[in-house]
C-alpha cells in the first residue's frame, strides 16, 4: 500500500512551479514597465525645451515621453530597392524558408532561418511636427531600444531551383527547399516615432538616450497611448500564463498530497485490522484456555482438588468427591455441596 510520487510527478511539479517562478518574474518586471511609463513625464519638443532642462536639478528628466518627427542629421539612407526613400535606419534580412518532415506528427512543416541579417543606421534627431520650430532631440543609441518596429520597404521571396536527383535526395533526407525570403526595412525621414527615455541637456544638445535607473528604453512608430496599451496586453497575456502555471503547479501538488492522505489511509486501516485481529485472535486464546481449565477444573475433586470424582451421592445426587475423599469424610456424611445426609455411595468408573 506504500505509495511514492512518480518521475513524471515530480517532474510536473518541478517545471510547473519552475515555469510559474519565471513567468511571475517576467508578470512583474511587465506590470513595473507599465506603471513607469504611465508615470513618464511628457515633453513637448518646442522652443522652451532647453530652459525648462537647463532649470531641472540634474539638467535631465530621469524618464520622459517625446513624440516627434524623424529628421536626418547629417546624411541618410537610400533603399536599395525603392527610388527616393530615404533613411535613418536600414535593416536587410536573409531568411531561407523550407519543409522539414516532422517524425512524430508525419507532417511537413515550414521552417525559417536567418541566414543574413545586417543593420545600418546614422545619426537621426527627433524634430517638432510644426516645421517653424528648430527644436530637435538626438536619439542616442536607437538600436537598444525596444518595440522598435520599422517599415517593411521592400519584400521578394526567390524560390528555390532544383533538379530532380536533388529533389528525390531533399524527400528522403526530410528536408525540402522552399526558397530564400529578402526583405528590407526601414525607419523612414519624415516619420512620427514616440521616444521614451533619459531625456538629459548635455553642451547645448538635447539628447534622448537609455536610462541610468534600469528603466526601459522605447522608440517606437506607435504614439504614447498605443504604445501603454501595447504594454498592458503583454502584463495582461503575462498574468494568464501565471495563473495558469501556478494552477498547473497547485494541482500537481494537491493531487500528490491526497494520495499521500489516501496512503496514509490505508496504512491506518491496515494497523487497526491487524490490531483487532490479534485481539481477536487473543481473545479466542483466551476463551480456550478458560474453557479447557473450567472442564477440568469441574472434573477434581472438591475436596482435595486432586484426584479425579468418582462418588454420586444419593439422595442428592451431586458427582463431587473421590472414593478416598468420601472416605474420609466424618460421620454422619454429609454431602459437601448441598449438606444433606448420604444414605448410599454409588461409584463411577472413568475411562
Amino acid at each position: 500500500m506504500d505509495w511514492n510520487p512518480s518521475v513524471a510527478q515530480i517532474g510536473l511539479l518541478a517545471t510547473s512551479s519552475a515555469l510559474t517562478a519565471v513567468f511571475y518574474t517576467v508578470y512583474r518586471g511587465r506590470t513595473a514597465t507599465v506603471t513607469r511609463l504611465k508615470e513618464a513625464k511628457k515633453v513637448p519638443i518646442d522652443q522652451d525645451l532647453k530652459t525648462i532642462l537647463s532649470e531641472t536639478p540634474g539638467r535631465c528628466f530621469p524618464y520622459a515621453v517625446v513624440e516627434g518627427v524623424v529628421k536626418s542629421v547629417k546624411e541618410t539612407l537610400n533603399s536599395q530597392f525603392l527610388d527616393n526613400c530615404k533613411g535613418v535606419i536600414e535593416r536587410l534580412t536573409l531568411k531561407e524558408e523550407k519543409m522539414v518532415w516532422n517524425r512524430t506528427t508525419h507532417h511537413w512543416n515550414n521552417t525559417e532561418k536567418v541566414i543574413h541579417q545586417r543593420t545600418n543606421t546614422v545619426p537621426f534627431a527627433l524634430g517638432p511636427h510644426n516645421e517653424d520650430i528648430s527644436a530637435n532631440v538626438l536619439v542616442v543609441r536607437p538600436l537598444d531600444a525596444a518595440e522598435l518596429n520599422l517599415e517593411t520597404t521592400y519584400e521578394n521571396f526567390h524560390p528555390a531551383v532544383q533538379s530532380l536527383s536533388s529533389a528525390i535526395g531533399n524527400f528522403f533526407c526530410g528536408e525540402r527547399p522552399k526558397g530564400v525570403h529578402e526583405m528590407e526595412e526601414m525607419l523612414r525621414v519624415g516619420e512620427s516615432v514616440t521616444g521614451v527615455g533619459e531625456l538629459v541637456l548635455d553642451n547645448d544638445i538635447i539628447r534622448l538616450q537609455p536610462p541610468k535607473q534600469g528603466f526601459s528604453y522605447f522608440l517606437t512608430r506607435l504614439d504614447y497611448d498605443a504604445l501603454v496599451r501595447k504594454q498592458e496586453r503583454d502584463v495582461r497575456l503575462w498574468r494568464i500564463l501565471t495563473v495558469v502555471a501556478g494552477m498547473a503547479a497547485c494541482s500537481t501538488f494537491c493531487y500528490m498530497l491526497w494520495k499521500q492522505y489516501v496512503r496514509h489511509r490505508q496504512r491506518r486501516l491496515a494497523r487497526r485490522m491487524l490490531r483487532e485481529f490479534q485481539e481477536q485472535e487473543k481473545k479466542q486464546v483466551e476463551d480456550a484456555s478458560n474453557l479447557e481449565e473450567s472442564s477440568v477444573q469441574s472434573s477434581r475433586c472438591t475436596v482435595c482438588l486432586c484426584q479425579e470424582r468418582s462418588c454420586v451421592f444419593l439422595e442428592c445426587g451431586h458427582v463431587c468427591t473421590c472414593t478416598p475423599c468420601y472416605q474420609a469424610l466424618p460421620k454422619p456424611r454429609k454431602c459437601p455441596i448441598c449438606r444433606a445426609a448420604i444414605t448410599r455411595m454409588v461409584p463411577i468408573y472413568n475411562i
